[in-house]
């Protein structure tokens, strides 16, 4: 009976630490989120031996734990900045991941087509000039759709987001009073509206507020069943969410890409471009401690290799061009592991 009990005390007293090790911990963007889950699950499958740990919280959030060093790994829509480069303790690494869009729903009962909307009418209805759904604006973009005499209300994130950070990037390059007055940003100061936490958060508002129009990735409409809007892209083309309309986005930023992969593809080129597109990013330091880093490493790996990739369609997100993923896999050769 002591020899039972002396074998059950090791394993307690080990058995954590064990696990600990296996344990990969990431935190960061929602955008991605959906997408990151089914990949994490199916790593897990195949190698039982790694959990990785994924709290979606944020595009800002995730940079912030990572300066911090309470994640092994971050995850943001939007690149980091020069100033958050620089706090960084040894520079960091940017894996894009896979494409997707955000997209403008919002909530009319009885309206059955999909509006659609100009940068313009958008950054003026997040500016708070134009707040009537049957505005002259709206109405002449969408000829034949009878619109309600009803209250428009902004809905936006609360929560630093790569998601708003594309949004406001967007809005930015095609209102110069947008650019001029709010910016773009993770965080910006919205001039009107009601705020919602996360892609989850938004969606729910949505739902259950008519008269809304928010921005949130596709997947999380597609989820909740929200009408999406198609956009005005650069071309003049009003084009609807979807992944080859990201895909074409991605396609012009490819023959310009920067080498550290830090790039911004909305209002791109081309006629079958959506404009409201962007990269997703692992945030991988460029130095880690052998066992955990070469753990990062091989996950990295994995997700940027055609099974992981081979899932992101059929959850509304486009798959990396094949041209980028040898690059991808050259950059993370770079990391040091000590």
């Amino acid at each position: 009976m002591k020899q039972i009990f002396s074998f059950l005390l090791v394993t307690l007293l080990f058995t954590p630490t064990a696990f600990a090790a296996t344990q990969i911990n990431g935190a960061g963007a929602t955008f991605p989120f959906p997408l990151y889950s089914k990949w994490f699950d199916v790593y897990h499958q195949q190698k039982p031996e790694v959990f990785v740990n994924y709290s979606s919280i944020g595009s800002g959030g995730g940079i912030t734990a990572l300066l911090e060093n309470t994640v092994d790994f971050g995850a943001s829509d939007a690149p980091m900045n020069e100033e958050e480069m620089k706090r960084a303790k040894v520079p960091v690494l940017h894996v894009p991941t896979v494409l997707g869009a955000v997209v403008i729903s919002y909530n009319l009962p009885g309206l059955s087509t999909a509006l659609k909307f100009s940068g313009d009418v958008l950054a003026n209805i997040y500016l708070g000039k134009i707040t009537k759904w049957n505005d002259p604006k709206i109405v002449a973009l969408n000829p034949g759709v009878k619109l309600p005499d009803t209250a428009i209300l902004v809905v936006y994130r609360s929560d630093g987001s790569g998601t708003t950070s594309i949004f406001t990037d967007y809005l930015s390059k095609v209102s110069a009073e947008w650019k001029k007055d709010v910016g773009a940003g993770k965080s910006v100061s919205w001039p009107t509206g009601l705020s919602g936490k996360g892609n989850e958060g938004v969606a729910g508002l949505l739902k259950q507020t008519p008269g809304a129009i928010g921005y949130l990735e596709l997947v999380y409409a597609a989820h909740s069943k929200l009408p999406v809007a198609e956009i005005e892209n650069k071309s003049g083309v009003f084009i609807a969410p979807s992944v080859a309309a990201v895909t074409a986005a991605a396609a012009a930023a490819l023959k310009s890409m920067p080498k550290d992969f830090r790039v911004s593809i909305t209002d791109a080129s081309g006629k079958a471009s959506y404009p409201i597109s962007s990269f997703t990013y692992l945030l991988i330091p460029s130095k880690m401690k052998k066992e955990k880093g070469q753990l990062v490493l091989d996950l990295a790996r994995w997700v940027v290799g055609p099974q992981a990739q081979k899932l992101a369609e059929p959850l509304h997100y486009a798959p990396l061009p094949q041209s980028l993923v040898g690059k991808v896999l050259t950059q993370l050769k770079t990391v040091r592991l000590e």
